[in-house]
């Protein structure tokens, strides 16, 4: 009997080895990177009790209140001209990014806004047109998909984007990393029946696509999703505060991931 087998297109099979470097890499870094997190948290506690969080008036603006903030930040970004600029763009899981465990030697430029869709942030691509990044990591697309956006509009948005930002920054290194999948019926999260009514496999399948786009548009694609997903493809509710949103842990595994993705295919600057 005769088998058929479909031809696997070369960027599959490089993107699929480097996946799996990079995956196990990045349990190898984390474990070190515990290590030295646990060490901090530990001396910073036993000299100083942390003092519970507030709630500032910036977690209260408006849409609008945020993106004027976010360009007066990149205008400043734009007039000192900082090297080794690094550009977050995305929703609020961009957003939250601790400073603190942002990978060293880059200077990063947040462009996070909650609830941001993918539409929103294509037409906000123009608030750090002027400034001149090394690198640009994006991530959109859950909020498309709380919000009933189909996967076609979500996918022709991510291909927008990426056209845009080799537009207006064509020396800049581009990064699309994967959406995330959530925590499912495990998720504490207000929004958490809308959470239910997408299957991570929907995710997963949109990643695909969303890696294919990455390698026809000629830009990098930073696959997130299997170290964020546990034997079920969901979430772990150990990196997620609600079951949406990352936690200190999985911002741990972020950064490794990023650290290491930096290390193994990105190119480092000519000066």
């Amino acid at each position: 009997m005769l088998t058929r087998f479909k031809t696997v297109p070369a960027w599959a099979l490089v993107a699929l080895a480097s996946n799996v470097l990079l995956m196990l890499a990045v349990f190898v870094v984390l474990q070190r990177e515990e290590r030295l997190l646990g060490a901090a948290r530990a001396g910073a506690t036993a000299a100083q009790p942390t003092p519970a969080p507030t709630l500032g008036p910036r977690l209260q603006w408006s849409y609008d209140q945020w993106v004027a903030q976010l360009k007066r930040e990149a205008d400043a970004a734009a007039e000192k001209k900082p090297q080794r600029l690094s550009v977050l763009a995305g929703d609020s899981i961009s957003l939250w990014f601790p400073p603190e465990l942002l990978p060293p030697g880059r200077v990063w430029l947040n462009q996070g806004i909650s609830g941001e869709t993918s539409e929103g942030l294509l037409k906000r691509l123009t608030l750090f047109d002027r400034t001149d990044p090394e690198t640009v990591f994006v991530m959109i697309g859950i909020n498309d998909l709380i919000r009933g956006v189909g996967d076609d509009t979500i996918l022709n948005n991510q291909r927008l984007i990426i056209q845009d930002l080799r537009s207006v920054h064509p020396y800049t290194q581009i990064v699309v990393q994967s959406i995330l999948p959530h925590s499912a019926s495990k998720a504490t999260w207000e929004g958490r029946e809308r959470l239910l009514a997408i299957p991570n496999e929907r995710i997963r399948r949109l990643n695909k696509e969303l890696a294919a786009i990455a390698a026809e548009q000629g830009v990098e694609y930073l696959d997130l999703y299997p170290l964020f997903a546990d034997a079920q493809g969901n979430l772990p509710m150990s990196f997620s505060t609600d079951g949406l949103h990352l936690n200190s842990q999985g911002y741990l595994v972020w950064r490794s991931a990023l650290l290491l993705f930096s290390q193994l295919r990105l190119e480092e600057p000519a000066f």
